[in-house]
C-alpha cells in the first residue's frame, strides 16, 4: 500500500525532531521540495505541528489502550500511533480507514513490521473512541495544573507557573493560543510599492490580511511566501509581528553606530541597517560561524551590504574599542513565547534551565552596556514570557549599574507610534510595569518582552 507524501514527510520530520533535536519548522522547510503539491505540504505541516502540540494528550489517550507509556515504545511505533491518533481526533475530513492503514504502513516502512498488528488494533480502538471527550477519561481528584496540562497538552510544571502568575482565565487563554497555528506574518521592505507587492502575492495564490500591530506587516495563508518571486526578490521577509517591532523600539537614526549583539538568524538586523543608512555602521554578531554565513545569504537576497558580521561570544568582554549609539541584545532564551510556532520546546525545556538562561543573559547585558555611548539606548529583548529571563535580568543589572536608566513607557512608546496600525492602543503594549510585552492570546503574535535602557 502506498503512503501519501504528506504522511511520509510528517513521519520523517517528527523522527528527526525526536532523534536529532531538530526544529520541526526547519526540517519541514528542507523537506518541502518544489515537486510537493500545496495540498500535501499543508497536510504534512498540519500533522507534524499538530502531533507536536498535542503530544501529551495523544499519549494520555494512547496509554489507556497500551497499558504502558508511549515513551517506552520504539520511536517509529510511537510516531505512527501519534500520527494516526491525531488524525482520528482532530482531522475530521480524513477517513478513519486512511489514518489507520497508512499509520500501519509507516511502521512497516520503518522496518518495524512486527509492531504492525499492535498499531492496527490500537488505532481501530482509538477510531471508535474518537468522539468521546478526552475529559471523560481524566482520573478523579486531579489537580488543576495536571488537568489543564493533559487537556491542553503542556507540561504540568509550566502550567503551574502560569496559573500562579497569570490566574486561570489568562492561563487557559495562553494554552489555547499555543495550540493554534500561528499567523504567518511577513514584513514589507518597500512601503512605496505595497499594493504592487500584495498583488504579486495574491497572483501567486496567497491570501493576504493586514497586520495586527504594524503598518509594514501583513499575514499570508494558502501557501508559502518563500516560494514566491516577491520573496526571492527581497521585497518581503517572513517574520512575526512582535519580532518586527523589537528593532523599531531602538529608534535608530541615520549615521548611528549600531550593535546587534545576538543577531542570528538575522531577522532584526535589516531594520537596523536601513535605519542607520549609508552613513551609519551596523555590527551584527553571533557566536556561530555557520549562522553568520546564513545571515550573509539572507542579506544578499535583501540587497543589503551595510552590516559587518563578527563572530564572538557575547558572554565575554567584547572586542570593540569604541562605543555604540544603539545596541540590540535579543538574548537567547527558553522561547516560551513561541510555543505555537515551535511546539517541541514545551517538551524539551526543564524548569532549571530558566535560571541557567538568566545567568547567561545577565552576562550578555552587562557586556553590551559596557559599550553603550552616553545618551545611547539599548533594547534587551527575549521571546520568553518567564520573569527569570526578563524583568529579573533587567532589575539585577540595573541595581549595580547606576549609569543606566530604564526609559519610561510613555517615552519608549513614542518610538513605535508612527509604525502602528490605526486603532492599536499604544500603551497597551507596555505592561503596568512599563516593559514592552506581546502575548499569543492577546495580540496573535509570539510572546515577546523588551526593555529600553539608556546610558545617562
Amino acid at each position: 500500500m502506498a503512503i501519501s507524501p504528506s504522511r511520509q514527510i510528517a513521519f520523517e520530520v517528527l523522527r528527526r525532531v525526536e532523534a536529532e533535536g531538530a526544529y520541526a519548522s526547519d526540517v519541514l522547510h528542507a523537506e518541502m521540495g518544489a515537486n510537493i503539491k500545496p495540498a500535501d505540504a499543508a497536510l504534512a505541516t498540519e500533522i507534524t505541528m499538530g502531533v507536536l502540540r498535542w503530544r501529551r494528550l495523544l499519549d494520555f489517550l494512547l496509554e489507556r489502550q497500551l497499558k504502558k507509556p508511549v515513551e517506552k515504545l520504539d520511536l517509529p511505533v510511537a510516531l505512527a500511533l501519534r500520527i494516526g491518533t491525531y488524525q482520528l481526533r482532530f482531522l475530521k475530513k480524513i477517513p478513519a480507514r486512511a489514518a489507520v492503514n497508512e499509520s500501519v504502513e509507516l511502521v512497516k516502512r520503518a522496518r518495524k513490521a512486527s509492531a504492525a498488528p499492535l498499531v492496527n488494533a490500537v488505532l481501530r480502538r482509538m477510531a471508535e473512541d474518537s468522539k468521546t471527550p478526552a475529559e471523560n477519561y481524566l482520573p478523579p481528584k486531579i489537580s488543576p495544573a495536571e488537568r489543564f496540562g493533559i487537556l491542553h497538552s503542556h507540561p504540568t510544571w509550566m502550567v503551574e507557573r502560569w496559573l500562579s502568575r497569570l490566574g486561570e482565565t489568562r492561563t487557559v487563554a495562553l494554552l489555547e493560543a499555543n495550540n493554534r497555528a500561528p499567523r504567518l506574518s511577513c514584513s514589507l521592505h518597500d512601503a512605496d510599492h505595497r499594493e504592487e507587492i500584495i498583488r504579486g502575492l495574491e497572483k501567486a495564490g496567497l491570501r493576504v490580511e493586514p497586520g495586527q500591530l504594524l503598518k509594514a506587516a501583513f499575514a499570508v495563508s494558502g501557501g508559502s511566501p518563500a516560494r514566491t518571486e516577491t520573496f526571492r526578490a527581497g521585497k518581503i521577509s517572513i517574520q512575526d509581528e512582535a519580532s518586527q517591532a523589537i528593532p523599531l523600539l531602538l529608534g535608530v537614526r541615520p549615521g548611528d553606530r549600531v550593535l546587534d549583539l545576538c543577531a542570528a538568524p538575522g531577522g532584526k538586523t535589516p531594520a537596523l541597517v536601513r535605519a542607520a543608512g549609508s552613513e551609519g555602521t551596523v555590527v551584527a554578531a553571533d557566536r556561530h560561524a555557520h549562522r553568520l554565513r546564513a545571515m550573509q545569504a539572507q542579506f544578499k537576497r535583501l540587497g543589503l551590504d551595510g552590516a559587518r558580521l563578527v563572530e564572538l561570544d557575547a558572554t565575554q568582554p567584547l572586542p570593540f574599542a569604541g562605543e555604540f549609539d544603539r545596541i540590540l541584545v535579543d538574548a537567547p532564551c527558553s522561547g516560551t513565547g513561541t510555543l505555537a510556532r515551535h511546539p517541541e520546546i514545551r517538551w524539551r525545556l526543564r524548569p532549571e534551565q530558566l535560571a541557567e538562561s538568566s545567568e547567561q543573559q545577565s552576562r550578555m547585558l552587562r557586556m553590551a552596556l559596557a559599550h553603550l555611548a552616553r545618551g545611547g539606548r539599548l533594547v534587551y529583548s527575549t521571546c520568553s514570557i518567564e520573569p527569570e529571563e526578563n524583568e529579573t535580568v533587567v532589575a539585577a543589572v540595573l541595581q549595580d549599574t547606576p549609569s543606566i536608566r530604564r526609559v519610561p513607557a510613555s517615552e519608549a512608546a513614542r518610538t513605535l507610534e508612527a509604525q502602528l496600525v490605526p486603532g492599536v492602543e499604544l500603551l497597551a503594549l507596555f505592561a503596568g510595569d512599563g516593559y514592552f510585552r506581546t502575548s499569543p492570546s492577546t495580540h496573535r503574535t509570539d510572546g515577546f518582552f523588551a526593555a529600553l535602557l539608556e546610558k545617562i
